[in-house]
Order: structure tokens, then C-alpha cells, then sequence
């Protein structure tokens, strides 16, 4: 299997991120996502604020030379979160748990956060293999899905 390397996210990379985000299985899956995800002005905005914000961690998951995704660490709802997003076409690779191990390995801050869509098993697998534990449960209004979505809250404490 080829490696996923990271590297820090670059403008052309965006346009790729795009493509992903506008996938209505990954958006159904990622739950918690953009109200419209083929809206690029809203894109670019968001975008373009998180490339501005050094407080965000972010990195291009590259995968055989392709930009496949990315990871960030944010600050959210008063505690540091992890998030992710790698193209459906790329799923089933271990990619993500790979990214994801590298990016824990690169940053020493602890304790981190994630939240996953309930039903959304293969990312809360994903965060279980680079040692995120079910912590506590949440919910919110899902824009993909029309609905509120129960989502469970994972950390890694160490």
C-alpha cells in the first residue's frame, strides 16, 4: 500500500476539496457540513478564513501524488477538535487513518476532540484506531441531511 504523506494546504488544493465537498454520499455521511455544498463563493469564504486563522492546523492528505482530502485542528466549542474529509473515491484505502495517525503524531496537543455522525461508522473506526474513545453524545441539525443528527464526541488524551 502507498503511504499517505501531509503537507500544508496550498490554494490549488481548494479546488479539489470543492469537488469533494459537492459528493451528496460524503456529505450525507459527514452529517454536519456546508447548507450548500455547490455554493463556491460560501466555499472560497470558508476557506479562505481558515487559511488565514494560524490558530487552525490544516494539511493536504496526499495519496499516490493526489490530493485525496484533508485534516484540521480547530478550535471549537471551547476544547481543540480534529476533523477530516477524504474523497469517496479514495475511501477504503486506510488513508484516512493513516492522515489522521500522521497529523496526531505532528501535534502535541492534548487532549483532542472529534465528533462523528452516529451512524457514521467507518470514521468513528478511523478515530478509534489513532485512540480517540466515545466520551460523551451530542446533536445537531444535519444541512445534508434535513434533519438533527445524533453524533457522538470522541477524545485522545494522550
Amino acid at each position: 500500500m502507498e503511504i499517505a504523506m501531509l503537507r500544508d494546504v496550498i490554494e490549488d488544493d481548494l479546488s479539489i476539496f470543492f469537488e469533494h465537498q459537492m459528493d451528496t454520499i460524503s456529505n450525507f455521511m459527514a452529517a454536519f457540513t456546508a447548507k450548500d455544498p455547490s455554493d463556491k463563493i460560501a466555499f472560497k469564504a470558508h476557506w479562505e478564513k481558515i487559511l488565514n486563522n494560524e490558530t487552525i492546523i490544516k494539511k493536504t492528505v496526499i495519496y499516490n501524488g493526489n490530493v485525496v482530502g484533508h485534516v484540521l485542528s480547530f478550535e471549537q466549542f471551547g476544547e481543540r477538535e480534529v476533523s477530516y474529509w477524504i474523497g469517496r473515491e479514495y475511501w477504503g484505502k486506510g488513508i484516512a487513518t493513516e492522515a489522521l495517525s500522521q497529523f496526531l503524531d505532528s501535534i502535541i496537543i492534548r487532549p483532542l476532540y472529534a465528533r462523528a455522525a452516529k451512524d457514521n461508522i467507518a470514521s468513528i473506526r478511523v478515530l478509534e484506531k489513532c485512540g480517540f474513545e466515545i466520551k460523551g453524545e451530542d446533536k445537531g441539525y444535519s444541512n445534508s441531511r434535513a434533519e438533527e443528527v445524533e453524533e457522538y464526541i470522541l477524545k485522545l488524551s494522550q
